[in-house]
């Protein structure tokens, strides 16, 4: 069976409940969006990529990239990687925690570098995979007579772009920050996440897994895993 899971945002004890109630021997598939906001974003990101599990590439993985290779090449000799970026303030602080290459002060609460280059290797070895991650994966079966594209958030309205090299902005655009829900002509079968929901959405053309694992103080705090072939749902808290 082949089980797509929803956005995971560090919250790897949920992610580790859910896969044990999963039938052995399924393929696992995640919409990306494994990192911030949860307190073990380090260990989700290894859990995965030890695995082989395939995943898409997620907004929050992007910016995660952006502020690391930013970080690496304005300051090759490691001092405190602590500086405004949209990423810090979007749950990368709770990330790089989890990697424990900052700490917070307990006498005035503000963050501290932790200069333990092992430390830091390993979250450049981490953003070096997250690096290989693709926009979408488009599977072998069909669903309803159409293809199965996953992708991080809907991009079933602009898929008749895909192979234009001209439009690769905004097939990297719609992939990672669309909001919008596809279309009900488009070509593709899309499964997604990035849009939370209470409970997972299920339509004819587009599934929507993401209900919000990482926000139960704000009514959700489930994690799903939706199967292709079942159409079944299975979630813990």
């Amino acid at each position: 069976m082949t089980y797509v899971i929803g956005d995971v945002h560090g919250e790897f004890d949920c992610l580790r409940r859910l896969v044990e109630k999963l039938p052995k021997e399924s393929k696992l598939i995640f919409v990306g969006d494994l990192v911030d906001r949860g307190r073990k974003s380090k260990e989700v990101v290894e859990f995965v990529k030890n695995n082989n599990f395939l995943c898409v590439l997620g907004n929050h993985e992007k910016m995660m990239i952006e502020y690391v290779d930013e970080f690496e090449k304005t300051y090759p000799n490691l001092p405190c990687m602590i500086y405004y970026h949209r990423w810090i303030h979007n749950g990368g602080k709770q990330t790089l925690l989890s990697y424990k290459v900052i700490e917070v002060d307990k006498s005035d609460g503000k963050l501290v570098c932790l200069e333990d280059k092992e430390k830091f290797q390993r979250l450049l070895d981490d953003v070096k995979w997250l690096k290989t991650l693709p926009l979408f994966i488009e599977l072998e079966f069909k669903k309803n007579d159409k293809p199965i594209v996953i992708s991080h958030a809907s991009m079933a309205d602009v898929w008749y772009l895909k192979d234009d090299v001209k439009k690769q902005e905004t097939i990297e655009e719609y992939a990672l920050w669309n909001r919008k829900e596809p279309k009900i002509d488009v070509p593709i079968f899309n499964i997604f996440g990035h849009t939370i929901q209470k409970e997972v959405d299920l339509t004819k053309h587009f599934i929507d897994v993401d209900t919000g694992c990482c926000y139960a103080d704000k009514g959700y705090g489930k994690l799903s895993a939706y199967c292709i072939e079942t159409n079944q749902i299975i979630f813990t808290k």
